[in-house]
């Protein structure tokens, strides 16, 4: 061992590589043997891979050959190779347009992709306007409405129907004088003091009549009638010839 070691230094002195040196190559072959069988086991695999998706495919591929041969053969009768070419020709002639047609579907697309939301927030607000309507009962009421109108449309003639048109002007105005505010008040006042007077027992005596009589309110309501019955027996006057 001894000696070994002036040759090995005067190797090293003579520019020779050393034994460090030489495991040191050793080592860095090794390493690239080792990557390069990586790589070959690697790309043994990936053929492997396609190997096995082309065994896959092949069915696939064989069956729509089959199948497009099969279509092919039925509209061969019908197709003419000049009209494939003329189609074709057409269709490059017309690029362009096709083009600005491909940018108008595009554009459309945009819109409605913006606009999608929105309709669903719109579908969404009418969905609870109608929940909110049947909650308040205007589907009931309307049901009732068209069962209203049903029973008048029924119950009155075509001369009936002419008449109503004829004098419409003048009922809508006896409506309109009969919804004033004073004159509603007074229907609801004396509908329900009528309500609870019919309730109670009616003395018919003449002693009980004249008693009523001494009661200015009575007094004024009969004034009153009499003044709406002289009204009425005017318009009830008979025509003179």
């Amino acid at each position: 061992m001894l000696a070994s070691m002036p040759n090995e230094i005067e190797l090293c002195r003579n520019g020779e590589p050393s034994l460090a040196d030489l495991h040191g190559k050793l080592d860095l072959l090794t390493q690239q043997v080792a990557y390069l069988t990586a790589q070959a086991e690697q790309a043994e695999r990936a053929r492997q891979d396609r190997a096995e998706l082309m065994r896959d495919l092949m069915p696939v591929a064989n069956d729509a050959f089959r199948l497009a041969t099969q279509e092919l053969q039925e509209i061969q009768a019908d197709v003419d190779l000049r009209d494939l070419l003329r189609l074709v020709k057409r269709l490059w002639r017309n690029t362009p347009m096709l083009e600005r047609m491909l940018d108008q579907l595009e554009s459309m697309s945009e819109l409605a992709d913006t606009l999608l939301p929105l309709g669903d927030q719109a579908f969404e607000k009418a969905v609870d306007t109608l929940q909110t309507m049947e909650q308040k009962g205007y589907f009931v009421f309307a049901q009732g409405g068209m069962q209203i109108a049903d029973n008048i449309v029924t119950s009155f003639s075509a001369d009936d129907v002419k008449k109503l048109g004829d004098n419409i002007v003048l009922i809508l105005n006896v409506i309109k004088d009969m919804t004033k505010p004073e004159i509603m008040q007074f229907v609801h006042n004396t509908l329900l003091v009528a309500e609870k007077e019919i309730e109670k027992p009616v003395d018919t005596s003449i002693p009980a009549l004249l008693k009523q009589m001494r009661d200015p309110n009575v007094r004024r309501g009969l004034a009153l009638t009499m003044r709406v019955m002289s009204v009425v027996g005017a318009q009830a006057e008979p025509t003179k010839n």
